[in-house]
């Protein structure tokens, strides 16, 4: 990972996002079919926490611009793999001879993301595993990236963002990026799960195996399965029973647990030839705690009600909202946006009003910004489950939010 001029292209790649930002801000048009070009070519080779948080920012595909979103989604499905000689050096600091233990390890990856590649290999006992290999250097970079990283995050101040809130959502983010890097953290997070949920018939979560796993490379039982985004013509009645799944497994991890999975992009979800949900990826694990998650609910229910006094009360509540006038029609245009989906009876994740409504709010929520100043604490958590929302959009689910939601309202804000 270490690459001259890193510094100056990661640079570079800030200063022409902040360019189109800034012509939007003063009310002029950005090229962002040509900027989410740029971003991905350069992103798709530097690799790295640079890339990561773009993948993040592809999940406020409901406030990006359409091009720019399409752009950078593709980082999460075309993601240039790593060349073999540099895993082979990871994993040979990891085991040594990779013949003393292994019969083969294919060295086309069949999975590439922002922080590693997963190569299938074969034991000496005759097994099919997966090992996910962390890019070489990439514990070097990190540090220099995030400094880019607090630079790039300054342009919030266009949007009258205070430095203490950016600071603290830099800390998050930091925080977050840095446990990714420990391979071990994850292996104890896929064991923690497996026990906690294996009485969710429907979902599966590959079992690690401790002998092969270090803080680089973390060794996997295979789990094969078809990829989330690819399921979208599969049989309804599979797509429907993974998206239940889903949705009982994260009500479960947060209103039981206090945890959640924080990284929802679909490479991380399969389905496996049973039609059960599979988890591929643990690497990014973030505790909810209660009072944070009531004061959520509250906003939800707030939202529900579609009270704009009650939802900017909600807002001061968590620790947003800042400055004088709140913005009372937007609060209310916010509520009748999603209202389609929490009505009585089975709902179409998919129904394109939603969408719609949303995309045409964001600007206004950009421009108001400065007043809403969502906290920094709640932004990783919002973004999570954003992109959770999302895979429920894929799958085409059809649910009963206005079930679901009703008792978790009641017994969060007991």
């Amino acid at each position: 990972m270490r690459e001259r001029g890193r510094t100056r292209r990661l640079l570079g790649l800030g200063t022409r996002t902040g360019g189109a930002m800034l012509r939007t801000r003063l009310g002029g048009q950005a090229n962002w079919r040509a900027l989410g070009e740029a971003l991905f070519e350069g992103l798709a080779e530097l690799k790295g926490p640079a890339m990561k948080l773009a993948q993040i920012m592809a999940q406020w595909d409901d406030l990006l611009p359409p091009e720019l979103a399409d752009e950078l989604a593709r980082l999460q499905r075309q993601a240039t793999p790593m060349p073999w000689e540099d895993i082979r050096r990871t994993l040979c600091d990891q085991y040594g001879e990779l013949e003393a233990l292994f019969i083969e390890v294919e060295t086309e990856p069949f999975a590439s993301a922002s922080m590693g590649q997963v190569h299938r290999a074969v034991t000496r006992d005759g097994e099919t595993v997966v090992l996910k290999v962390q890019y070489p250097g990439l514990d070097e970079v990190l540090e220099s990236d995030l400094i880019q990283l607090r630079r790039l995050m300054r342009l919030g101040r266009w949007f009258n963002v205070p430095q203490a809130r950016l600071e603290a959502l830099f800390e998050e983010l930091a925080a977050s990026l840095r446990g990714e890097l420990d391979y071990r953290a994850e292996a104890s997070a896929l064991t923690r799960y497996r026990a906690r949920y294996a009485h969710l018939e429907g979902l599966v979560i590959p079992e690690p195996l401790p002998a092969l796993c270090g803080q680089r490379v973390l060794a996997m039982r295979h789990v094969a399965g078809t990829p989330l985004r690819e399921l979208e013509g599969a049989d309804d009645a599979v797509r429907q029973r993974l998206a239940t799944t889903l949705a009982d497994w994260l009500t479960e991890e947060l209103f039981t647990h206090g945890e959640l999975h924080a990284d929802p992009h679909a490479g991380n979800f399969a389905a496996d030839a049973a039609g059960r949900l599979v988890i591929y990826d643990l690497g990014a694990v973030i505790t909810v705690p209660h009072e944070r998650l009531a004061a959520m609910m509250r906003l939800l229910e707030a939202t529900l009600d579609a009270d704009p006094l009650a939802m900017d009360a909600a807002m001061l509540a968590l620790g947003g909202r800042q400055g004088e006038g709140a913005p009372l029609s937007l609060y209310r245009e916010a509520a009748e946006a999603v209202a389609p989906l929490f009505a009585p009876g089975p709902q179409d994740f998919g129904d394109v009003r939603v969408h719609r409504r949303l995309r045409e709010l964001s600007p206004r929520v950009w421009a108001a910004m400065d007043r809403l100043q969502p906290p920094a604490d709640t932004l990783l958590l919002s973004r999570t489950l954003n992109g959770h929302y999302w895979n429920l959009v894929r799958l085409g689910a059809r649910l009963d939010m206005s079930a679901r939601v009703r008792p978790l309202l009641a017994r969060a804000l007991r």
